[in-house]
């Protein structure tokens, strides 16, 4: 099993609709310290390929998409510059 890092950051875009969460991802990577990760906790089914697809558009790297107790997931994303 894959040692899951810590997050430096977690947005919360449970109940919103895509593309919400890239817009709160896109806006708020920056803040933290580079090769950081971020997770976006997220509960549209939309979510769940958009943040990848845009970790790849921006060369930034999708670790991985945890399921949630409660639903959705959290994606961890990792800033890569």
């Amino acid at each position: 099993m894959t040692e899951v890092t810590a997050p430096a950051l977690t947005i919360d875009a449970l109940g919103k609709k895509c593309p919400i969460p890239i817009i709160m991802l896109a806006e708020q990577i920056n803040h933290v310290p580079l090769n950081s990760v971020v997770a976006v906790l997220a509960d549209d089914p939309a979510a769940y390929t958009d943040v990848p697809a845009w970790c790849r558009l921006k060369s930034h790297r999708h670790v991985g998409s945890y399921e949630l107790p409660g639903g959705g997931w959290a994606i961890h994303v990792r800033r890569n510059y």
